[in-house]
C-alpha cells in the first residue's frame, strides 16, 4: 500500500504537531514534507500530497475539500506570530506589504482594512527579507518565525487574531489539516491521536527541537501553550466561516 503523503508547516506554532507525527504509528505509512504554508497550499492543490496543513483562505479553491482533524493553527486571543508591523499608526499608513508564505493572513489583513479598521493603502507583494526593507509611511504583514523576530523592531504592531476576536467576537482559525481525497476513518482517527500525543508533550519536545533562533524574550512553551490554540471546535468553525463570507468579496 503507497504512503500517504503529508505537507506540514515548518513553523515553531506546528512543532507539537511534527513531533506527535514523528513519534506515534503514523508515521509508519505516511511521508512527511516540512514547507511554508503557501507551498503546502500548492501541494495540496496540485496533488503533490494528499493532506496538508493550509492556509484557510485557500478552502474555496479546493475540489472537494475536506478537513480531515480535529486540530488547527488557531487563535483565542493574542497570536504574536500573525502582524502587521509599522513604524506609522495604521491611519497614516499608504502601503502595506504582503508576507507571501499566506495566504490566510494576507486575507485577514485585508478583510480588516476594508470593513474595520477603515484604511485604504496600496497593497504589495514581496520577496525574502521584505521585513527589513520596510519604510516610514509602510506596515508590512508578518507571520511566522520571523514575526516573533520582528514584534520588537516596530513600534507599531497590531496582531491580527486580536484585532480580528476585537471587532467580530470569534476566535480564528489560520490553518488545518486539508485533504481533497478520502482517507478513511482509520486514518482520521490514527493521524488525530499522533495530534494529540504531540500537544500532550509539548514539554518533551521542547528539550529535543533547537529553538534558538527565536529572540531571547520569547518563551517557546508559553507561546505554544497561550498564544496558539489548536483546538478546532465549534466556535472556531463558525468565525472560520465568518472569515470565508468576508473573503469571499475579494478575488483569491
Amino acid at each position: 500500500m503507497s504512503k500517504i503523503k503529508i505537507s506540514a508547516v515548518s513553523y515553531t506554532n506546528t512543532f507539537p504537531f511534527i513531533y506527535g507525527i514523528e513519534n506515534s504509528k503514523v508515521i509508519n505509512h505516511i511521508e512527511l514534507s516540512k514547507d511554508i504554508p503557501a507551498v503546502c497550499a500548492q501541494k495540496v492543490l496540485t496533488n503533490k500530497v494528499d493532506l496538508g496543513l493550509i492556509p484557510v483562505a485557500v478552502l474555496p479553491k479546493i475540489n472537494r475539500a475536506e478537513i480531515i482533524s480535529d486540530y488547527c493553527i488557531g487563535a483565542s486571543g493574542p497570536v504574536r506570530s500573525v502582524i502587521v508591523a509599522s513604524f506609522k499608526p495604521l491611519n497614516e499608513i499608504e502601503t502595506i506589504f504582503l508576507d507571501y508564505h499566506s495566504r490566510s493572513s494576507v486575507m485577514l489583513t485585508r478583510i480588516l482594512a476594508k470593513h474595520f479598521w477603515k484604511i485604504n493603502v496600496k497593497w504589495t507583494d514581496t520577496t525574502e527579507g521584505f521585513e527589513n526593507r520596510i519604510k516610514e509611511n509602510e506596515g508590512a504583514v508578518i507571520i511566522g518565525d520571523k514575526a516573533l523576530v520582528a514584534e520588537k523592531s516596530f513600534p507599531f504592531v497590531y496582531d491580527l487574531a486580536k484585532e480580528w476576536i476585537k471587532y467580530t467576537g470569534l476566535p480564528f482559525v489560520f490553518a488545518a489539516w486539508v485533504s481533497q481525497k478520502k482517507l478513511g476513518d482509520n486514518f482520521r482517527s490514527e493521524f488525530n491521536q499522533a495530534l494529540e500525543f504531540g500537544l500532550n508533550h509539548i514539554d518533551d519536545m521542547l528539550q529535543l527541537y533547537d529553538l534558538s533562533f527565536l529572540p531571547k524574550e520569547i518563551n517557546p512553551k508559553e507561546y505554544l501553550n497561550k498564544n496558539i490554540d489548536y483546538i478546532l471546535d465549534d466556535k472556531k468553525i463558525k468565525g472560520l466561516n465568518l472569515f470565508l463570507d468576508y473573503a469571499s468579496e475579494f478575488q483569491l
